[in-house]
């Protein structure tokens, strides 16, 4: 099978399919709402995904599982030949999500009222996570540059370092501000962090999605002491609904801690049909994986024309990573609340801005894991809605 452009223009219907990104959002926004929000592709998964998972369904029983060395070496085979990392089998931990590590990680590695820091803009469990384990929230945010790319603020981390925080949530790549993150930024956090006895924990589930000529760090090449990386194959081969991740962690005086607080938690995990997808797009994904990336890439720069386009007076922040795309729309003078009310009213969702933080006031997040069509009209109803 050839994953090129049609494959991927084709897409899929999803309707109908208990698909949170399409039914979940009918009962808001009526049946004929184009969805540009939640960070879920409209693609299918690799042919393999299905096969393993209609081949363990002819079995008729599905009782207790027993992970088995395989599921360990799908994952190890997968980052050694992605991304360069080796990964022994005892510095892997499954998990149902990341963010169920991330909030293991904040209660194994810290006590009430530490402070955890974030980076906002940033996925908005982060904060959540925070505030849930009763921490205390720490925001260094990004800092913004005249083209709508973002850095680290080191001198903002270390102030709350100084003030005795105990851990640094890390988006890495960076959602949604679309950034790769570089060794040398990395050695630069990593160092800083050490210096203050702090511990990382890296959510790297977008690590597959990183735009040539830039490549992915996985944190583990940079350091490997007081730190977790999480990864998951969801978003990479559409596979979320499944609940399948992992946290590796080779440092074992980090990764004992983490499992403590995962066992007093009832954390468990073990899926038979997560488990078999996963397996079978770690070792079976990869063709896929690159003609999707291709597609996206041409996705990308899709989005950027149409809105210099029709968007004059939007600024979309240079994508270097995943497929979720932070366009500012606040020369347009409109509050949150009117976006919201002129898009939905226009038929087009998106993720708004203030989920990722205050910063994000006025931005929303554009899904591009999608047919380009969807792009295309996306933009256009936007435009529309910014009209009125």
């Amino acid at each position: 099978m050839k994953f090129d452009q049609e494959y991927f223009d084709a897409g899929l219907y999803r309707v109908g399919t208990r698909c949170e990104k399409w039914d979940g959002m009918r009962a808001d926004h009526g049946a004929d709402a184009l969805p540009l929000w939640v960070a879920d592709m409209d693609f299918a998964s690799p042919p393999a995904v299905q096969e393993a998972i209609l081949r363990r369904a002819g079995h008729p029983t599905f009782g207790y599982t027993a992970v088995e060395e395989d599921d360990w070496q799908s994952l190890i085979g997968f980052w050694q030949r992605r991304h360069g990392l080796s990964v022994a089998p005892e510095a892997l931990t499954m998990l149902p999500c990341v963010v169920t590590g991330l909030k293991l990680a904040i209660l194994a590695l810290t006590q009430p009222d530490d402070g955890v820091i974030i980076q906002s803009p940033v996925y908005g469990p982060f904060r959540f996570s925070v505030e849930a384990t009763g921490r205390r929230l720490c925001d260094a945010p990004l800092k913004r540059r005249e083209d709508g790319s973002y850095d680290m603020d080191l001198a903002a981390i270390e102030k709350h370092l100084q003030q005795g925080a105990k851990l640094m949530l890390l988006c890495s790549p960076h959602n949604p501000v679309s950034r790769a993150w570089t060794r040398q930024e990395l050695t630069a956090l990593m160092e800083l962090l050490h210096r203050y006895g702090a511990f990382l924990a890296s959510d790297e589930i977008h690590a597959d999605f990183v735009f040539a000529p830039g490549e992915f760090v996985p944190i583990l090449s940079v350091t490997q002491e007081k730190v977790l990386s999480f990864c998951a194959a969801s978003k990479t081969f559409n596979l979320a609904g499944l609940q399948q991740a992992a946290c590796i962690c080779p440092d074992a005086a980090v990764r004992e801690a983490f499992q403590r607080e995962k066992n007093r938690a009832g954390v468990t995990c073990g899926n038979i049909f997560a488990l078999e997808a996963t397996r079978a797009a770690y070792e079976h994904g990869d063709a896929w994986l690159d003609g999707l990336m291709d597609y996206l890439a041409g996705n990308r720069d899709h989005l950027a024309a149409l809105v210099k386009a029709h968007l004059p007076r939007a600024v979309m922040t240079p994508m270097t990573a995943t497929y979720l795309a932070w366009i500012d729309l606040t020369a347009y003078g409109f509050s949150e609340e009117e976006l919201k009310k002129r898009a939905d009213a226009a038929g087009v969702v998106f993720t708004m801005g203030r989920f990722f933080g205050d910063a994000g006031d006025g931005f929303v997040r554009v899904n591009i894991g999608c047919p380009r069509r969807y792009i295309t009209e996306g933009v256009l109803r936007l435009k529309k809605a910014l009209e009125v």
